[in-house]
């Protein structure tokens, strides 16, 4: 038998309605072989990084009728991580890799037969991109924006929660291609980034605007061509009424519409009838075969610095139910990682 460890967990206590808090999650150690099973096919992990995305919220809920399954009460949590190779019994895998993929939030993690595990051969990044502008946000921005939204040079685009690890992708595609881009975030920080640092023609907090519908006609005169929304509510319904005839909108998430019981309602609907606007939801798993295609792009943008990548980077297992939370209150800057451990 191999050496026990004691491994740091974070647990999910109960189903949730609302916002996540930090008293939903709990810190516990267990204790962990450092073994695999001859003939299992099964990859032991030391996690490194782990990812904070709003998407987990929709887990800690009881309902069972999405993409994804919810949590199990008393269960380990869940996430995209990037992490190090321990043991393997998978032929594809050896002792000493770095993967990324989907894992428990905790120390070790043992991938039955290496479940949705990807090798990472790129040793000249951050590992912590493999969680973020290279990992699941990333083609999230890059399918969402390029398959979904179809964008042409000169179009107006318009991106909502700008500056989380989505958003902040979306706008500086949107420039690659020419586009006009104005977005929105939750602090004068975070605008004062995304207009200086990242690219953006214009952005505003939506904190201070009470009229939505009018701060969208002063950016967006011309009315929008795009619409990459990833908070839904208030903030859709007023880009329906100021969005062109065929424009198109890419619903990514919906964090403003905290759970169905205190969602907010959609007035302005009709309005996709007569201006003709696509609306469409899509999961980036629809579009995994593009990958390869996206990591060679991305990483050239990154290479010749046309990208800007900002991360939110906690420190400890302990930390990350905070950082979690952290999301919906727009604490985070950038795309939100826990650092775990040094490879």
């Amino acid at each position: 038998m191999g050496k026990e460890v004691v491994n740091k967990q974070v647990l999910f206590k109960d189903y949730i309605e609302g916002v996540p808090k930090e008293s939903d999650m709990e810190l516990k150690s267990s204790t962990i072989a450092l073994e695999v099973k001859e003939g299992t096919q099964d990859v032991l992990l030391k996690n490194l990084y782990l990812s904070c995305d709003p998407y987990m919220r929709g887990r800690m809920r009881n309902f069972h009728n999405s993409y994804i399954p919810p949590f199990a009460p008393g269960s380990v949590l869940q996430g995209f991580v990037v992490a190090k190779v321990i043991l393997s019994d998978h032929p594809d895998f050896k002792e000493g890799d770095l993967v990324s993929g989907m894992s428990g939030w905790e120390e070790y993690s043992i991938i039955p037969k290496g479940k949705n595990l990807t090798k990472i051969t790129r040793t000249d990044l951050p590992l912590s991109y493999f969680v973020g502008i290279l990992g699941m946000p990333g083609i999230t921005a890059y399918a969402g924006f390029f398959e979904v939204c179809s964008p042409k040079k000169g179009e107006h685009v318009f991106v909502s929660a700008a500056s989380g690890a989505v958003g902040q992708l979306v706008g500086q595609f949107a420039k690659l291609m020419g586009c006009y881009v104005v977005g929105s975030a939750g602090s004068k920080e975070k605008v004062d980034l995304l207009k200086n640092k990242q690219g953006f023609d214009n952005a505003f907090n939506y904190k201070e605007e009470h009229d939505l519908n009018a701060t969208l006609q002063r950016h967006f005169p011309e009315g929008i061509d795009i619409y990459f929304d990833n908070v839904g509510g208030s903030m859709l319904d007023a880009a329906l009424v100021n969005m062109k005839v065929h424009g198109r909108i890419a619903v990514c998430g919906v964090i403003s519409q905290n759970s169905f019981q205190n969602a907010q309602a959609i007035h302005n609907i009709n309005m996709v009838i007569p201006k003709r606007i696509r609306l469409e939801g899509f999961l980036q798993s629809d579009y995994a075969h593009l990958y390869p295609q996206f990591l060679e792009n991305v990483i050239n943008y990154i290479k010749e610095r046309k990208i800007t990548y900002i991360e939110d980077v906690a420190e400890g297992l302990e930390n990350a139910p905070a950082a979690f939370v952290g999301l919906f209150h727009g604490k985070n800057l950038g795309k939100q990682v826990v650092h775990i451990s040094d490879e």
